[in-house]
């Protein structure tokens, strides 16, 4: 354009310097303004740049501490990070460059998009949590801490997005189920072993993942044994693989480790009654066990499946039961209609049904929707069939059990562990 101006002004054929005259004069100002206007014109791309920057940079925008900002202002494309990958081997090595497999993959990108939304929060809440955890902590408070920022990071709505499942906070011999009822004065101290399992979920697109917390590095080699044999089973499974071998190439890895508590040595030991899982749409245990000893079902796992991969390493015997007062409780499955005679079961299966529907919930989160007097309801709908209790899960009295567990996907192409991050 500033060319095309300066193109106006009027020189002699000659090259001599004419004299002046208003032609000329005009030709000149006309210049001039053509200047002026590039000069806006540049100072004026020079802000549209710096807006642009700007705006760049609040689509970036980091999460707050404690967290508050929902993941999905954090992502505003939409599209959130995929979990780690692993490539198929020997039989299964042509997904990883088959069309006709990846054509599937992209057919089911809302439902990846879905899950990967829900293992951000997830990501997120961990780390949150474990730089807060400290000797002396009220177990309520944990929980609710972590519930609380779940929910907020996950923008909860109804059944479409929110908790999966109570926090897990078993400590010690307890190895799974235990969560605080309301007025439970349990203090999280320095010796404890704790197992936090907590899940999330986005249009019933379950994330199940579980760490172990421990301050005494007295107990660091149990904690290793149970990371280990969970990475190792994520690596084991994959398409047409079948359960039992996974169960023994965990517990092989699992029953190498030793630890040394209070000056006696222990072999650590699979829990042979404790599995992983299969996963569906708000099904937390959708029918296959991934068991973590060997000897286990011949039944393979198959393509799009998602798993969640745990373990349980003990000090104990390697065998739990069920103990303690309940708190987890799940509405069944395949459960049809059951006709109720109790007024305030009637009442409470409607609670359910609306706020959890198959999903798991604990007597802590009925009292937080403002239900009052319902254990004699709960009891009836338990005697009925309709709702499973699921009393904590303990090894023997004394013993220390450690759990980790990752969520994985099998897809067409290739295994994405949906719930990896930076600390495990």
């Amino acid at each position: 354009m500033a060319d095309e101006n300066h193109s106006e002004i009027r020189v002699p054929e000659d090259g001599a310097s004419g004299p002046s005259n208003g032609n000329e004069q005009d030709s000149v100002e006309l210049a001039s303004t053509s200047q002026k206007d590039e000069d806006d014109l540049k100072e004026g791309t020079k802000k549209k740049k710096k807006k642009n920057k700007s705006k760049k940079k609040k689509e970036t925008s980091q999460q707050t501490d404690p967290p508050s900002i929902p993941v999905v202002d954090l992502f505003p494309s939409g599209d959130f990070p995929e979990g780690e990958i692993q490539r198929y081997k020997d039989d299964n090595l042509w997904r990883t460059t088959s069309e006709e497999k990846r054509e599937l993959e992209r057919l089911e990108k809302p439902i990846y998009n879905s899950v990967r939304r829900a293992a951000e929060v997830h990501r997120q809440v961990r780390r949150y949590i474990k730089s807060i955890l400290k000797p002396g902590m009220l177990m309520t408070d944990l929980c609710e801490t972590l519930e609380n920022t779940v929910r907020k990071l996950i923008s909860e709505n109804g059944l479409q997005a929110g908790i999966a499942f109570p926090t897990g906070c078993s400590l010690n011999w307890v190895a799974a189920h235990w969560t605080p009822n309301t007025g439970d004065k349990t203090v999280l101290n320095y010796d404890d072993v704790m197992k936090l399992d907590f899940g999330t979920h986005i249009d019933g697109c379950i994330v199940d993942c579980a760490i172990t917390v421990a301050f005494n590095p007295m107990f660091d080699p149990l904690l290793e044994a149970s990371r280990e044999a969970t990475n190792t089973g994520i690596k084991e499974s994959g398409i047409d693989v079948r359960l039992c071998d996974i169960g023994a190439a965990i517990q092989e890895v699992m029953e190498s480790y030793e630890v040394e508590i209070n000056g006696t040595v222990f072999q650590v030991k699979s829990i042979r009654n404790l599995n992983g899982h299969s996963i569906g749409r708000y099904q937390i245990h959708a029918g296959k066990s991934v068991p973590i000893v060997k000897g286990g079902e011949q039944t393979k796992m198959e393509e799009g499946e998602f798993f969640a991969i745990e373990t349980f390493g003990s000090t104990g015997k390697g065998y739990v039961r069920e103990d303690l007062e309940c708190s987890h409780y799940m509405k069944n499955f395949d459960i049809g209609h059951i006709p109720l005679r109790l007024p305030r079961a009637k009442q409470l299966l409607a609670t359910i049904n609306k706020n959890f529907s198959t999903l798991a919930f604990c007597k802590r989160y009925l009292d937080r929707l403002g239900e009052t007097k319902y254990l004699m309801g709960l009891k009836n709908l338990c005697d009925s069939g309709i709702v499973q209790a699921y009393p904590p899960l303990c090894d023997s009295k004394g013993s220390y059990v450690s759990q980790f567990e990752h969520t994985i996907l099998l897809r067409p192409t290739c295994k994405e562990v949906i719930s990896r991050g930076d600390d495990y």
